[in-house]
């Protein structure tokens, strides 16, 4: 409870602040949307396969090769520019979420004053309006008709009306009203963060890429260990060689760790929220742009869309009132109930206020769809849509020019009045005329719907406003299906929503319980959900959805459980946010298959020669170019290229095709090349020169498939990469302990070898992909 009253006309003095600053009664910041920087060094610095690379490189470094020691440089420059990566992203997106967040506004020794929420006091007297959420715990300490939804919390979507005297808890937002609260709690002890601590998870948005990358490592997590354990001590039993043990065990399980994917996932969704930024576009949460890449439908309201929000009064038209006094009306109750909504503003904007005494006011609110005050002459004034303060309709001649406005694109108000204080359903009243509100279609629109539209994405317009409006202005803005539009308003609330969603792409007359039913039902369909908006009659709809977007210059409550937030509130800045979550996603699965071949191979390779009285036939130091040249550089390059296709899912189907034959094809020819290092008396290090040429080989086949389709700029780096391969191992064989492959007799075996790995590596992607791993069930 507040610690005594504060006048709410005046609220705290600077001084009261002040020490209560002191006394640590203030409260916490917002979370932070990105890790620190100490968060971003630690978390790409201390990963379980940085802790194997540190205890294999200390291992070798036991046995003096310390030339073996050179895949810990490739890991710490991996490292470090990933962590740089994300700083830079990170400082970005910080940058962006000032100018994305809303301060709250509080009133302190009798001025209305702006102030973050860290600056909130115990006791403050914060004032609050439709579309706000609560920050904090409070009581009412005086109200103008409050309703509060308390569902963030409760579950329970219905607004409460609130009194003075009333709780008021944080994470609940304001449907209806205004009121001026008095703060009760702050920081950690309000009623949110407490629910926060208990819940213990938070409900993040999902990354299906990243989900099944961390299944791949939990699932090497328990076989890395134990298969190089085993290797050692069977190496150890066989041969007794200290050295030669500690350095084939270390390749196996270098080459088990597919460290770079990870990196590189986690910096690409980071390049790619630093990109979105650049458009004005914030990401509070980076798997969302993987999630928004997946979506084959957004829904969308028609104002800030398809329009820009501007409004203004186009016209009035008088019925029982001259279009003067209907003027005054609308101002009379815009003034009163001291809204700051578009609608409110255009309407204050076509005169100053009246000077009349206000007694009772009916805020607006999505249930009622219209709004009114009582005024001190005795006038009871009402002003909303047509259908829902004349329920029972009206005049065959002001429906022939409601319909007429409205076919014309306009918003239409009807101004009434009635014998008897407002409440709901309105009973006798009389209309005195009506308002058209003119919005301007976006200039962009139209190309941004047939943007979606060729992207294989479908637009559908869920709004408050008349089906006739919404649908005019849709068809204005190419928008397909816009000339069957649905009014919700008639639809029971026990109707097919599946079948209403299928078949329709407009609905007007939409309550907030009948957007989240929309979208439930699209879902319920098969479809991956988007919803934007940027109202408190969106909220539930926004949470619902698999993605949500929300505008800047909209409702807080809206924005605080948005994925994005549009910072410049222009719905043309989602094809940056699709074509960025596109390119991330399919490059990534692309990519991915690169540096899987080389897990593949390592795993089964280590398997099998715990079995076989030989060698394991690879080397650190010999594997170490390949990795960068064959997977590390191209991956980066690739990963960071333009590639706007639907994303189809089937990841590990997709990389599967690609990695495994090529997997295969590397234990085979190893297998082959063990054997001809006894058969013609080979060294060790013949054996493991000529593995690692095939390796490098059989992964460059891969990355050929995986540049497809080429242009000038990736037809250049392939053709860089093989001479590159060519010259490390023909004429820089010697930094890297290679055996010298200018030998006629190796010749006879390695050049057949290679020129075979085109058709093996065709034939059995063909074989497996088709035949085998496409009829696997990878979920």
């Amino acid at each position: 409870m507040a610690s005594h009253q504060v006048d709410p006309n005046m609220g705290l003095t600077q001084a009261e602040v002040n020490a209560r600053i002191q006394a640590g009664q203030h409260n916490l910041p917002m979370k932070p949307l990105t890790k620190s920087i100490g968060q971003i060094i630690s978390g790409n610095t201390f990963t379980l396969f940085n802790l194997v690379n540190v205890v294999l490189g200390a291992l070798i470094f036991t046995t003096g090769s310390y030339q073996n020691l050179l895949f810990l440089g490739v890991a710490i420059i991996n490292t470090a520019i990933g962590s740089l990566q994300e700083i830079n992203a990170k400082r970005k997106i910080d940058k962006m979420s000032i100018l994305a967040e809303s301060n709250v506004r509080v009133r302190r020794e009798g001025k209305e004053v702006a102030v973050p929420q860290e600056n909130i006091v115990q006791d403050d007297i914060v004032l609050l309006r439709r579309g706000d959420q609560i920050p904090v715990d409070g009581v009412v300490a005086a109200t103008e008709d409050l309703e509060a939804d308390e569902s963030p919390l409760t579950g329970e979507s219905d607004p409460i009306n609130k009194r003075p005297g009333d709780q008021l808890l944080s994470g609940s937002f304001i449907v209806a009203g205004q009121a001026a609260m008095q703060v009760t709690a702050v920081g950690s002890d309000t009623f949110a963060a407490k629910l926060a601590q208990e819940a213990k998870e938070e409900n993040e948005t999902k990354s299906q890429l990243l989900a099944t990358i961390n299944r791949i490592i939990r699932v090497l997590t328990y076989v890395l260990i134990p298969l190089g354990l085993i290797l050692f001590t069977v190496s150890m039993v066989r041969r007794g060689n200290y050295n030669r043990a500690i350095i084939t065990t270390a390749a196996s399980m270098i080459g088990m760790i597919p460290e770079g994917l990870v990196l590189l996932t986690n910096v690409a969704l980071a390049v790619s929220s630093r990109n979105l930024a650049n458009r004005h576009v914030l990401v509070r949460a980076l798997p969302a742009i993987e999630a928004l890449a997946r979506v084959d439908t957004i829904c969308l309201d028609k104002t800030g869309t398809i329009t820009s929000g501007k409004l203004k009064v186009a016209k009035v038209i008088g019925v029982s009132a001259t279009a003067a006094q209907v003027a005054e009306a609308a101002r009379r109750i815009a003034y009163a109930l001291n809204d700051d909504n578009e609608t409110a503003m255009a309407i204050k904007a076509t005169a100053a206020a009246p000077d009349t005494e206000v007694t009772a006011r009916m805020p607006f609110s999505s249930a009622r769809k219209w709004s009114g005050a009582s005024f001190a002459d005795g006038e009871n004034l009402v002003m909303g849509a047509p259908q829902f303060v004349f329920p029972e309709g009206l005049a065959p001649s002001v429906t022939t020019q409601l319909n007429e406005a409205m076919q014309q694109g306009y918003r239409v108000l009807a101004v009434a009045r009635t014998p008897r204080p407002l409440t709901a359903p309105l009973e006798d009243a009389e209309l005195l005329g009506l308002l058209l509100i003119s919005d301007e279609l976006r200039p962009t629109a139209a190309a941004t719907f047939n943007f979606f539209a060729g992207q294989g994405v479908s637009l559908k317009v869920i709004s408050g406003d008349d089906p006739v409006t919404v649908a005019n202005v849709a068809k204005a803005a190419d928008l397909a299906g816009a000339d069957q539009a649905i009014d919700m308003s008639t639809v029971a609330e026990d109707a097919d929503f599946h079948a209403l969603a299928a078949e329709n792409n407009v609905f007007g007359r939409v309550t907030p319980g009948q957007k989240k039913k929309l979208i439930a039902a699209m879902q319920d369909n098969g479809h991956t959900v988007a919803m934007t908006g940027d109202g408190v009659n969106d909220v539930l709809a926004l949470r619902q959805a698999n993605c949500s977007i929300a505008m800047a210059s909209g409702a807080e409550a809206a924005k605080s459980i948005a994925d994005f937030v549009l910072i410049d509130s222009n719905f043309d800045a989602m094809t940056w946010v699709l074509n960025e979550g596109r390119r991330v996603i399919n490059n990534i699965e692309r990519v991915a298959s690169m540096y899987l071949v080389k897990t593949i191979f390592s795993v089964i390779l280590t398997a099998i020669f715990i079995f076989l009285p030989l060698d394991y036939p690879i080397v650190p130091i010999n594997l170490t170019p390949v990795s960068a040249i064959a997977v590390a550089i191209p991956s980066f390059f690739l990963t960071l290229e333009p590639n706007f296709e639907r994303v189809r899912g089937q990841f590990m189907q997709k990389v599967m095709t690609l990695a495994l034959p090529a997997a295969l094809m590397v234990v085979a020819y190893a297998l082959i090349l063990t054997f001809f290092e006894s058969w013609f008396g080979w060294s060790f290090g013949v054996t493991s020169t000529l593995v690692a040429l095939l390796i490098g080989v059989i992964e460059l086949h891969v990355l050929t498939l995986v540049a497809r389709p080429f242009n000038r700029y990736k037809t250049v780096m392939v053709i860089g990469l093989y001479l590159a391969l060519f010259a490390i191992f023909f004429f820089g064989g010697k930094i890297f302990s290679m055996s010298n492959l200018w030998d006629f007799k190796l010749m006879l075996v390695y050049i057949p070898l290679i020129v075979s790995t085109v058709p093996v590596y065709y034939a059995l992607q063909e074989l497996l992909g088709r035949r085998v791993l496409s009829r696997i069930n990878w979920r």
